[in-house]
């Protein structure tokens, strides 16, 4: 009797895993990975670690398919390459604390927006100063570039705000305000 209860658990056990498996799998694309790669990702978060010959063997994917992956995985700090004495092959482990992997992936993607923003409007203000102080320059076009100045100017507080809220998650001063748990406010 006991190995059929054995057989009915590890059914349900794997039917558990695949639920999450799939979930993650599909939501994968907020972190800019195509699904094989969330799969990947969520496979090998119920592993301790694998090799590229296990996840091709568990997914039944492309080694180029893999190694993209992977590499894409590795990029957004979801996995890391992990070391191991007297092999040969790489081992890789999935990155278990998802606070981490938000913190990583998003932190990333939002200071290379304000960064990239910010410059732009750098180059930007430039080039408008230089109209509204030619004076050999219609008045439409001064106010034009004096509009176009103040919008700008208005767009920098929110790419400011989002260098505070980079910086307040990489501290993790922001779970002073927004707890991981909120029935414990200890971070």
């Amino acid at each position: 009797m006991t190995a059929s209860n054995d057989e009915m658990a590890r059914d349900k056990l794997e039917s558990a895993k695949g639920h999450v498996i799939e979930a993650i799998a599909e939501t994968m694309d907020v972190y800019g990975v195509t699904p094989a790669a969330g799969k990947l990702y969520a496979t090998m978060y119920f592993k301790d670690q694998m090799n590229l010959d296990e996840m091709r063997e568990e997914l039944d994917m492309s080694k180029p398919s893999m190694s993209t992956s992977v590499r894409k995985l590795q990029e957004i700090e979801m996995v890391k390459k992990k070391f191991q004495r007297g092999s040969r092959k790489h081992t890789y482990a999935a990155e278990k604390d998802f606070f981490h992997s938000f913190m990583s992936y998003f932190c990333q993607m939002w200071d290379r927006e304000a960064k990239m923003n910010m410059e732009a409007i750098k180059q930007a203000e430039f080039e408008l100063d230089e109209i509204i102080e030619d004076e050999n320059v219609s008045a439409e076009l001064v106010e034009e570039a004096r509009e176009i100045y103040e919008q700008l100017n208005h767009s920098k507080t929110y790419y400011r705000w989002l260098e505070r809220l980079v910086a307040s998650i990489r501290s993790e001063e922001i779970f002073e305000f927004l707890p991981k748990d909120p029935n414990n406010t200890q971070v």
